[in-house]
């Protein structure tokens, strides 16, 4: 400081001691100290922030028949009262168990067992020569396993499919009514007309059938392979009326 001349020496320098500059540098890096302390905590605490959320389960949000949303899982608030805690178990087990204690899913509906009903006759009792085989399939694929070998041997023991094919026989199928039977559970009463077309030494005969089929269902646990949760247990058909007309048959639906 003696070379400079005291001109060139700041004007601060010139009215501060030495320790007042010590001062402030211990004072900038306290305050920088305390800085980067608070940083890194708000960083801490993000990280752990997005670790917490990372690993909590996904929300889950149960829709009902009625269309009522219930959170069910993941996203479930902590404080949840025994009055919203009762109400989704309740919801959970209005969908029912069985006998194990392993939670099902929804019952099916009537109308779920009405359409399986119409659905199996369907492919069963109706066909072609060429859909015989994939309509028979389907419909096999709709027993129950008791059922569905006792019907295989069947139809192998008459070559139900064979017999088809040869004689080009086409088969319509037409519900009138499917009524459930009250006293049996899962158990419906159809009343249909069957039509068979076959070619006999060229002439074309028709055999028409009013008959009474009795199909019970039974449950099984919904899955991608079987939505509704039914399959047949039981069929059986009784003809109530039939007739048989030869060669070309021409109906006029105006009276004279």
């Amino acid at each position: 400081m003696k070379g400079l001349k005291e001109t060139e020496i700041p004007e601060t320098a010139r009215f501060t001691r030495y320790y007042e500059h010590d001062g402030m540098l211990r004072a900038y890096a306290n305050r920088t100290m305390f800085l980067a302390t608070l940083f890194g905590i708000i960083a801490l605490g993000s990280l752990g922030f997005a670790i917490y959320v990372r690993v909590q389960p996904p929300t889950v949000i149960r829709v009902n028949e009625v269309g009522e949303a219930t959170v069910v899982g993941g996203g479930m608030s902590r404080d949840r009262s025994p009055s919203q805690l009762a109400t989704v178990l309740s919801q959970q087990a209005s969908a029912g168990s069985d006998g194990g204690g392993v939670t099902s899913n929804v019952t099916p509906t009537d109308i779920e067992g009405k359409a399986v009903v119409r659905r199996f006759l369907e492919h069963y009792l109706a066909y072609t020569p060429d859909s015989a085989a994939r309509n028979f399939a389907e419909a096999l694929n709709m027993m129950t396993v008791n059922l569905r070998t006792y019907t295989m041997g069947k139809l192998r023991d008459e070559d139900t499919i064979g017999k088809i094919r040869a004689n080009h026989i086409i088969a319509d199928f037409r519900i009138r009514w499917i009524e459930p039977i009250k006293a049996s559970s899962w158990s419906y009463t159809v009343f249909g007309v069957k039509e068979i077309h076959r070619l006999t030494n060229g002439s074309e005969v028709t055999d028409r059938i009013v008959a009474r089929y009795d199909v019970r269902l039974v449950e099984e646990e919904r899955s991608e392979f079987n939505p509704s949760g039914l399959l047949v247990a039981e069929y059986s058909e009784r003809q109530m009326l039939g007739d048989r007309e030869s060669g070309l048959l021409q109906e006029s639906e105006l009276n004279p």
